[in-house]
């Protein structure tokens, strides 16, 4: 029934195509930049800057975590989860479960501290898995991103 394996380079276009569902779902499709190319170079070339799990149910692609190694200067390396998604039509069979714990897996065999990722606050359903599962929310820090024309601005005063 389940089985969730590694990302390899022949599934960078399912990985991209689940990435506009992610993004479609979220209202953000509009957003979503990324090529093919940008993630055969970026994950499956010399110096991979993140890894993915594929989720199949029954031979079915049903979809995946994308994840990436960070590090706390307070506890030491640890992991980010960019995405967890798991197709529409295959939701409520502990899919996303199932990958989150193969995440967490992961992030014990490397001895990382933890994992950290951002939900939605709309998100009902996968706030209540991730309170099931344990997880603590960071009620007093804010996601800040700096991008586009001020990433730009920034840094030119750089130079």
């Amino acid at each position: 029934m389940l089985r969730i394996r590694p990302a390899t380079l022949p599934d960078v276009a399912l990985l991209r195509s689940m990435i506009r569902e992610l993004a479609e779902f979220e209202h953000k499709l509009e957003f979503v930049t990324i090529r093919e190319e940008d993630l055969t170079r970026d994950g499956f070339g010399e110096n991979p800057r993140f890894r993915a799990l594929i989720a199949e149910w029954d031979g079915q692609a049903a979809g995946y975590a994308f994840f990436f190694g960070s590090y706390s200067t307070w506890a030491g390396r640890g992991l980010f989860l960019e995405d967890l998604f798991v197709r529409e039509p295959l939701r409520g069979r502990g899919i996303g479960k199932g990958l989150l714990a193969s995440v967490a897996r992961i992030a014990a065999d490397e001895h990382c501290y933890g994992i950290h990722w951002e939900v939605l606050d709309w998100n009902k359903k996968a706030i209540d898995l991730y309170t099931e599962l344990g997880a603590t929310f960071r009620d007093g820090w804010r996601p800040v991103l700096l991008s586009d024309e001020a990433l730009q601005r920034l840094a030119e005063k750089a130079r």
